[in-house]
């Protein structure tokens, strides 16, 4: 009843909304302008020909000629953010205005190094700026990425605001966004989940490639209206090369190389990848390998923390003004180990009695995964008088996953995910604009051995969504709905169904030149997860004997997000607040019992909030000096009782000097973590550290060619933390 309610409101509002556009439709008659402009590399002083130039709001893009020259005509007049992005360079974004009759000029000064702030972002319906983004948002680009040699994505997105990671070893590390974790955290790539299952342990993986990254999108608070129940704590996006973003070919052949080592492990990496456009056709191809030994504390080395990781991925698009379509293949293949997990390995039934103290010595515990992702994608453009453009795209991952006892298999995984997206944007009518589209996804999961613990399980979901914007001037509003179902069919267990309804409504406000106050309410729902409902079992990844209660009910969430930004040319500033309330959070709650060294624990229900924020300040201290100070922290704990919740980083403070001199770039930072006191029953407090690490570039630059060379330290002052 409360669903059909909510949904009758929804349609209300959508139906509202549209009749909105029918009746202003005819009234805002604009005229015509143009733009054009060439785009320079800044450190070389040439121009650079195969730059995408797009118009944002539009969707309109193109690509600078032999000259860097680039034109855009029969532009409605109006204000705009353009982009300039080339692969390996910092993107670039200005504020145009277009008048009507005029040609607007507007030249690009592309850079190697630098500041990059107003990155556009795709995570969401439609592309924006960062400012201008409804929700907080975080970027990582190509020079963010490439050469760090991450194994997994917790490694890689680790200091960026608001954001943690949790790990069983470095091949297992995981983000967590804002204290969410596991499966209230949504990873993609290019839109579509990525299927792997280290949402379900804390010694699982999710690797990634990094000359198959072309930027790493992370969006943090509810993300449900767009990406359904999994994103409630937030999404990550791990975007694949460049076309899928801006969907047009790349005349000629582009590519790079990457090498990197590192010294407390052996470390060390190669990858190479390339792109070759031929009129409307565009091909890319790339590989990746990486292996490191175990690495080194403080205090001694930690063993088994060895990994291994080879990829690949090659694609085949066609592209012209009006269509696009691309399919693309993907693979990650590894193994890595996970330190001290043998201690806890006994295998024994729950009931046995006291442990086997003649248990052998602890097994080595390696696990390894095979990931294969078949991605098709695809639009169209002007489809209708209601309708800009479509864009779709379909998927199939097969993650392979074994965990060893000194080379023997234990347990094995094999989840299987078909999934499927479809998002229709409404032609703008005045200041009124919107998407609309359509989601689904097939599980099968299948588990064998010593650990697994739930039966094979298929599930299936299936949502439609709609999210539109009314731009008054003064104000941006915007508003959205999205109902989603979810079907659980176990072997042998009970089936079950879940039905929700996501909104969410926000307001954009410009205070004054290049600033703004954003303000979000969201209601997000999730359906309980696979392992929620049907564990039964040791699960080493968790250090608990899990016992899964079939009967969950769905997850409520509702939040309230305050942000303010400003984004001058001496000061960029943005600060984020939070407050989620959860109705029948999902949580392991202790039993009291234990069985061979890990403790009984059942999925049960109760209210929860989190509260928190990030704040992050950088300033332009002189021509070749940024310095950068940020914070974050997150509370969080079950309403009754004040239980705090596990997995929940500590307060973290950040100062940094970004400093540029010619060709030359230096990071030097300090990275602090306070005491970690507010602690779950079972977890130790932790202490407070400081982290100081340091990083230095060196580029050289010519016309279509770049040399990239780096060096880090990372924490300097060998602090066990």
């Amino acid at each position: 009843m409360h669903i059909m309610r909510n949904l009758s409101c929804a349609v209300i509002c959508f139906a509202l909304l549209l009749s909105l556009e029918a009746v202003t439709g005819t009234a805002w008659a604009v005229d015509q302008g143009g733009i054009q402009g060439v785009v320079w590399v800044k450190d070389i002083n040439k121009s650079l020909r195969g730059v995408s130039v797009k118009i944002v709001q539009l969707g309109k893009s193109t690509v600078t000629d032999e000259k860097g020259f680039y034109e855009f005509h029969d532009i409605p007049a109006g204000s705009y953010d353009v982009t300039a992005h080339m692969h390996a360079l910092l993107e670039d974004v200005m504020h145009v205005e277009i008048r009507p009759g005029q040609i607007t000029v507007a030249d690009f000064h592309l850079s190697f190094i630098g500041y990059n702030y107003q990155v556009v972002v795709s995570a969401s319906a439609r592309e924006s700026t960062v400012f201008d983004s409804f929700q907080a948002v975080s970027v990582l680009d190509t020079l963010d990425i490439a050469g760090r040699g991450n194994f997994g994505l917790g490694e890689l997105t680790e200091n960026l605001p608001g954001v943690a990671k949790r790990s069983f070893g470095p091949g297992s590390a995981r983000p967590v966004l804002r204290g969410f974790d596991g499966d209230r955290v949504l990873i993609l790539s290019n839109g579509l989940p990525t299927g792997t299952l280290s949402s379900q342990s804390g010694e699982h993986a999710e690797p990634i490639d990094e000359t198959n990254l072309d930027r790493l999108e992370v969006v943090k608070g509810p993300a449900t209206l767009l990406y359904g129940s999994n994103a409630l704590g937030g999404v990550i996006n791990l975007i694949s090369q460049h076309h899928l973003i801006h969907q047009h070919a790349h005349g000629g052949l582009r590519g790079g190389l990457h090498l990197s080592g590192g010294t407390n492990n052996d470390q060390a990496a190669a990858g190479a990848n390339m792109e070759y456009g031929s009129k409307k056709w565009l091909f890319w191809l790339g590989g990746r390998r990486q292996v490191a030994g175990d690495y080194y504390s403080s205090k001694a080395r930690v063993e088994n923390s060895k990994t291994r990781l080879n990829s690949g991925h090659a694609g085949l698009g066609w592209f012209n003004e009006r269509a696009s379509i691309s399919l693309g293949y993907a693979f990650n293949k590894g193994r890595f180990g996970v330190p001290f997990a043998g201690e806890f390995h006994h295998h024994h039934e729950i009931g046995n009695g006291q442990d086997d103290k003649e248990a052998e010595e602890s097994a080595l515990v390696d696990e390894t995964f095979t990931w294969q992702n078949l991605q098709l994608h695809g639009g169209v453009r002007g489809i209708g008088p209601w309708a800009e453009k479509f864009r779709w795209s379909a998927g199939y991952v097969r993650w392979n996953h074994k965990e060893l006892e000194d080379d023997t298999v234990a347990t094995a995984f094999d989840n299987k995910l078909w999934s499927f997206r479809g998002i229709f944007d409404q032609r703008e009518l005045g200041p009124l604009s919107g998407s609309f589209g359509f989601q689904g996804a097939y599980r099968n999961y299948v588990a064998q051995g010593e650990e697994a613990l739930t039966p094979p399980v298929s599930s299936d979901a299936l949502a439609v969504f709609a999210l539109e914007e009314l731009d008054l001037k003064k104000a941006r509003l915007q508003m959205g709905a999205r109902i989603e179902t979810m079907r659980y069919r176990p072997v042998d267990l009970l089936h079950r169904s879940f039905a929700g309804l996501s909104g969410a409504a926000g307001v954009h406000i410009p205070l004054w030149e290049k600033g703004a106050v954003v303000a979000n309410y969201t209601h997000s729902y999730r359906a309980p997860a696979l392992e929620e409902l049907y564990s039964n079992g040791p699960h080493i990844g968790n250090l608990a004997f899990e016992i899964g209660n079939s009967r969950l009910k769905s997850e409520l969430s509702d939040g309230i997000d305050l942000m303010l930004r400003h984004a001058g040319e001496k000061m960029r500033l943005e600060a984020n607040f939070f407050y989620y309330r959860l109705r029948d959070f999902v949580y392991l709650a202790l039993t009291g019992v234990q069985a061979h060294g890990l403790n009984v624990a059942r999925y049960e229900q109760a209210d929860a909030r989190f509260i928190g924020g990030e704040a992050g300040i950088d300033l332009h201290a002189h021509d070749n000096l940024w310095v950068n100070l940020g914070l974050d922290a997150v509370r969080s704990e079950l309403i009754d009782g004040h239980v705090p919740l596990p997995r929940i980083p500590p307060m973290r403070l950040h100062l940094g000097f970004d400093m540029n001199y010619r060709s030359f770039n230096f990071k030097p930072e300090i990275r602090l973590a306070a005491r970690q006191s507010h602690t779950y029953p079972t977890e130790t407090p932790t202490a407070g550290y400081a982290v100081v690490n340091f990083t230095a570039s060196y580029t050289y630059a010519q016309n279509h060619l770049a040399h990239i060379f780096s060096v880090s330290l990372l924490n300097a002052a060998n602090r066990l933390y």
